[in-house]
């Protein structure tokens, strides 16, 4: 309640702020997750500070926004939104109100989305899968809208920009690369995971995934005894667990199947090695299926 009277008084505060720079002299973009700062950091080269609204560890699908993300809105020159994520669904517009000057890119617009095949504990509603983020054939995508946005803000810096741009694409290649070994490989390529948030990638180079909740919730009793049977019959051995889930159920499906959980964090700022070590855990865990079967 008390964020909710916070985030009306603040409109007050902002219209005599907006567009402002920072103490360091840098021009402020705003963004709702942090992997989507990675890449403005990677192609502005940190000449754009970069304000995220959702903070480390907090839910993006159910998050209500401090003041304190709410205050870094007013020097934004533009806002660069998921599209699909849950809190955007009640709080995008009041975003673009508090700061009418800020440019709008949606970069769910640059992708195919998939449809939401879960719901989330909260009020919000998801139209879409909003985890494209975690596939590099996605990443291209979203790589270049983000360079275009960028070059809009900043003519002069369209040089160094595209320069950046093209040092960001061969690291998203790179990982293309190896996300396509994993669709190479023998056997059923399937994997279990607490949170369904690798649907794009699995959907871009044909693997499995499977969830460990339902419908956005703690599975039943019933529901770890099928994914007990499951993990046996298709011999998974990764169970994926993203940081901010209680691991207990992930760990009973590991102790009854010799599956290994590996805790992951989808929403790191360091896009690269993130997903980049997500393949590199899934191949690891498919090479380890083929030696048991």
């Amino acid at each position: 309640m008390m964020r909710r009277v916070l985030f009306l008084l603040l409109p007050l505060v902002f219209l005599f702020s907006c567009g402002q720079r920072n103490e360091s002299g840098k021009r402020t973009v705003s963004v709702s997750i942090a992997p989507f700062k990675y890449f403005v950091d990677e192609i502005s080269g940190g000449s754009f500070d970069v304000n995220v609204m959702v903070p480390a560890g907090a839910n993006p699908h159910i998050y209500e926004p401090y003041p304190g993300q709410i205050a870094g809105l007013r020097k934004s020159e533009a806002y660069i939104s998921n599209g699909f994520l849950g809190f955007e669904m009640s709080w995008l517009e009041r975003f673009y109100e508090i700061n009418r000057n800020m440019k709008r890119l949606s970069l769910g617009e640059s992708i195919d989305p998939l449809e939401a095949d879960h719901d989330h504990s909260g009020e919000h509603t998801e139209k879409a899968d909003p985890h494209y983020w975690m596939s590099p054939k996605c990443a291209m995508k979203m790589a270049e809208a983000v360079k275009d946005l960028l070059v809009s803000l900043d003519e002069e810096g369209r040089t160094e920009y595209i320069a950046n741009y093209g040092r960001l694409m061969e690291k998203i290649v790179a990982a293309d690369s190896m996300a396509r070994e994993l669709s190479l490989m023998p056997g059923a390529r399937t994997f279990l995971i607490y949170h369904p948030n690798l649907a794009y990638l699995a959907r871009d180079y044909g693997l499995k995934e499977i969830a460990v909740e339902h419908d956005g919730k703690e599975p039943s009793p019933s529901r770890l005894g099928d994914l007990i049977d499951i993990a046996e019959k298709e011999n998974i051995k990764t169970i994926l667990l993203q940081r901010e889930y209680d691991p207990r159920n992930a760990e009973t499906v590991a102790a009854e199947t010799g599956a290994k959980v590996v805790v992951i964090d989808p929403l790191s700022a360091d896009w690269y090695s993130t997903v980049t070590g997500i393949i590199s855990v899934l191949k690891s865990g498919f090479e380890e299926s083929l030696k048991t079967e």
